[in-house]
């Protein structure tokens, strides 16, 4: 954003005229580059002064040239104090073109951020979820907040986003905000995704992330174990709701689905797989891959049970799921119920699937890709981290087998 100017008139002895005049031109070097323009005077080159910029002598004729020379000269002073103050970009494009009264379209932060957020919410079930338009929408206004705290301003030129001002944001989030490390990845990175949109449709010269350090930091994924999911599936609930809840849970466990994803199955996501047998085939909503999983028995129990149900003949859906937020409140209660000591989220599930219903019991993690719908082996590959856990318990025991056999051994 800061940036240095100089201003000197010279004349141009190529350029000398029929009656051997030399034109004066004035150059205005900004950040090293230079604009050039005629002041439309002439001098003989015996009266021109190289060292002053000026008309030797005083003349009238010197005196007027000089006055006439000192106005452009404060003129374009004038203009780059009022640019200064009006938090204007200022380069040798932009200066000359406000110099000489060009306008140049003003492409602002906030206006680009709202007409994202409004393209994100009018393709809501078509190309995006209802979380994603709210996760932009709460980077937009942390944006907001930002602009107004750091700088006093309600928004800011596209061109004076540099990785200054990305770090600043970074340090407000985490310091003014008191956003976690994730979170603040997060919300820049959201806030990033306009600004490279900004850079691919040529607004700006370069895409100033490129020098951005920030690094989400690995999180451990919860998930159920084979006993607690059996404490939920022996579970007899005299509320229907908790029930409902607990099978449409169960049935991403063993399917791997996230929320939408179960939220958006209809029947005709049932087809008939390479072997013969019932499998479910969709596209995950967040990433649009496709994502094919076979119907393992416990998955088909809850389909049947609930085939006939009002919700799923009404509106086409196969399981009569609740909302999000309902699911993730009523699974607390199950927790408390079945003493299982963990926060329950409906995305445990699908964890619960990646590691204790595949990976845990052998099934190749390139197939639990394949049905988690991942795009790259490496998000999966985080779930087979998560067994290290287990690898150690499973060799303790090992251990202790093999310490009984020594003992065994050296009795005898």
């Amino acid at each position: 954003m800061k940036h240095k100017m100089s201003i000197l008139f010279y004349v141009k002895s190529s350029k000398v005229s029929k009656n051997g005049l030399l034109p004066i031109y004035q150059r205005i070097t900004i950040n090293g580059t230079r604009i050039e323009l005629s002041t439309s005077k002439f001098v003989e080159k015996s009266k021109w002064n190289t060292a002053a910029g000026k008309i030797k002598g005083n003349s009238e004729e010197a005196r007027l040239l000089n006055s006439y020379l000192d106005i452009l000269k404060n003129k374009a002073y004038e203009i780059e104090k009022w640019m200064v103050n009006n938090n204007q970009e200022i380069n040798a494009q932009t200066f000359k073109n406000k110099l000489l009264g060009v306008e140049e379209k003003q492409r602002k932060l906030i206006v680009i951020f709202e007409d994202h957020n409004k393209r994100v919410k009018d393709l809501i079930g078509k190309e995006f979820s209802i979380n994603t338009y709210k996760k932009y929408e709460t980077a937009l206004s942390h944006t907001r907040e930002f602009l107004k705290y750091q700088h006093s301003i309600n928004d800011i030129s596209i061109k004076q986003i540099d990785i200054a001002f990305i770090n600043d944001f970074d340090f407000y989030l985490r310091n003014i905000k008191n956003c976690n490390n994730n979170s603040t990845i997060k919300y820049v990175r959201n806030f990033g995704k306009i600004v490279k949109q900004c850079y691919i449709n040529g607004w700006i010269e370069k895409d100033p992330f490129l020098n951005y350090k920030g690094k989400v930091k690995e999180n451990e994924r919860t998930y159920l174990t084979e006993n607690e999911i059996d404490s939920l599936l022996n579970k007899n609930f005299k509320i229907k709701r908790l029930e409902l809840v607990r099978d449409m849970f169960i049935f991403s466990c063993f399917t791997g689905l996230a929320y939408i994803d179960v939220f958006n199955l209809t029947k005709s996501n049932i087809v008939l797989g390479i072997d013969g047998e019932k499998w479910i085939s969709t596209h995950r909503q967040k990433t649009e891959s496709a994502s094919k999983i076979p119907i393992l028995p416990v998955t088909q129990m809850i389909i049947d049970k609930y085939e006939n149900h009002p919700q799923c003949n009404n509106e086409n859906k196969l399981l009569p799921i609740l909302s999000n937020q309902k699911m993730n409140a009523y699974l607390k209660e199950l927790a408390d119920i079945c003493e299982i000591d963990k926060e329950l989220t409906f995305h445990i599930a699908r964890h619960t699937f990646a590691t204790t219903v595949t990976l845990t019991n052998g099934v190749p993690i390139e197939s639990v890709s394949k049905m988690l719908g991942h795009k790259n082996l490496r998000t999966t590959q985080h779930y087979a981290k998560v067994l290290d856990r287990k690898v150690s318990e499973d060799m303790k025991i090992l251990k202790t087998k093999m310490i009984l056999t020594s003992q065994s051994m050296k009795s005898g």
